[in-house]
Order: C-alpha cells, then structure tokens, then sequence
C-alpha cells in the first residue's frame, strides 16, 4: 500500500467509490474512442457509433465528477442524486437528440424557439447541467469541502515532501555526499 494511503484520514486503496468511477471513467472513454475511431472505416461509419459517444460521453463526465467530488470512504455523499440526475439528463438528452427522425424542415415545430434536435442539445445538454451542478454545490458546500483539519494534513505533506525535495537536490548538488 502506499505512504499516502496509510495516513491517517487518507482514503485507502479500498475506496470503492474512486474504484467505480475510474472503471466508469475508462468504459466511457474507450466507448468514445470505438465511436470516433468507428467513423474512419472504409464502408462508413456504422449505425451503432454514435450511439456509443452518446452514453460514453455522459458516463465519462459523470466519472470525473464524482473522482473530483469523492472524499475518502464517505464517497460523494449527498452529491450522488444531482450527479445521477445529470449523468440521466445527457444521456438521454443525447439519445433523444439521436433517436429523433431527421424530418426537421422550415415548418417544422419548434422548442424555445429551437427546432426539436437543437433545443434537446442547448437546453438538456447545455443548460439544465448548468442550473443543476452549482445549486447542489452550494447546497453541499459546508459537508463536501474540506475542512480546517483536511487542510493543514495537506499542508504538512506538503511540507515533508518539500524538506525532501530540498534534501535531494541539496545531496546532488554536493559532490562530497554523493561519492
């Protein structure tokens, strides 16, 4: 196990939510890279391609946001239904966007003001994560940020690893100790 995973406070290597997310994370990123490098075959890009940046994408952010949002073993606690309401919110504004039928004309009916594939990528994909992630930031800024104590443990590593630094390059610019 690692020196950092053995201090007190510090998440172990058993952390389940960093776990799950870093797999999600690599499931959403190789499904984009099928979907992209899909559009370079010689008979045309499949039918199924898109379809695969449509959930790798919303997976891929959802991951990042929990790997950014997660504290240790308390995991993202009250975070976890605004962050699945947005993952939902792209993937299936995305798959609507996808699935709907490419009729759209000048008499076509309109969304705000948008034709429907439009106003599902501005409003859905757009705007709603836009509204969402902030309030429930400010919501849970008091339990998910760190604390006075989280802090100065930061700080302390820091300054070890900064002694050791110093003691390092102090040890290779010195010839008589490094004989």
């Amino acid at each position: 196990m690692s020196e950092l995973a053995t201090r007190p406070g510090t998440a172990a290597r058993g952390d389940t939510t960093r776990s799950a997310a870093l797999a999600a994370l690599i499931s959403g990123v190789l499904a984009i890279a099928i979907g992209y490098a899909a559009a370079f075959w010689r008979e045309g890009t499949p039918a199924w391609a898109p379809w695969l940046l449509a959930l790798g994408i919303p997976i891929s952010l959802g991951a990042i946001m929990i790997l950014g949002a997660a504290r240790g073993q308390r995991g993202i606690g009250p975070l976890k239904l605004p962050f699945l309401f947005v993952v939902a919110v792209l993937a299936i504004a995305f798959c609507a966007a996808l699935a709907l039928p490419s009729t759209e004309g000048p008499l076509s009916k309109l969304w705000l003001g948008l034709p429907a594939r439009a106003a599902l990528v501005i409003y859905g994909i757009g705007l709603l994560p836009i509204v969402v992630l902030p309030v429930a930031y400010a919501l849970t800024f008091e339990t998910q940020t760190l604390s006075a104590e989280d802090l100065e443990r930061v700080r302390a590593i820091g300054r070890e690893n900064r002694a050791r630094s110093t003691a390092l390059a102090n040890a290779k610019s010195d010839p008589q100790l490094s004989e």
